[in-house]
């Protein structure tokens, strides 16, 4: 705990800001997705089925890789299971704050290592990057079942 005290302590204040925000946004999804049913999030996720602008993010790369960072140091310190949905979800109001356009996709797989369940995973994406949901993950073999695109375009 304390080396991480420490760590902290390192960052620029930038950072430091940043991590802050990030882990406050985590905790605020985690909250709505402990308290409110999905059918009373989703319309708040942005327009349902939609889906931003894929492609280059130009001066905009620097910014969303820098919440992608934040969050990345985040999850580890917010105590509870660590949910996909609550990172795009987290991610995605860090992003509504710089009037970042981004879209959050829900998709379904068949899981062959768990006697053939359905899994669900989130992730986020703004232009050409995934922001969450990609580490340790082949989004390929998810069948996107539905997105949300941000209704600010940055």
């Amino acid at each position: 705990m304390i080396t991480d005290f420490k760590k902290f302590i390192a960052l620029p204040r930038y950072e430091k800001h940043l991590l802050m925000e990030a882990l406050v946004s985590l905790f605020w999804a985690r909250l709505l997705l402990l308290c409110l049913p999905f059918r009373k999030i989703a319309p708040r996720m942005g327009k349902a089925m939609g889906e931003t602008e894929k492609g280059a993010v130009g001066k905009q790369a620097r910014e969303l890789k820098s919440v992608q960072q934040a969050l990345r140091r985040a999850v580890p310190l917010v105590p509870g299971r660590r949910h996909c949905l609550t990172k795009a979800l987290a991610g995605r109001m860090m992003l509504a704050r710089r009037s970042i356009a981004c879209t959050i996709y829900l998709g379904m797989i068949k899981d062959t290592t768990r006697n053939h369940r359905l899994s669900a995973h989130a992730w986020l994406r703004s232009g050409d990057m995934f922001v969450t949901g990609t580490k340790g993950v082949d989004l390929t073999a998810y069948a996107v079942i539905s997105m949300f695109a941000s209704k600010k375009a940055g």
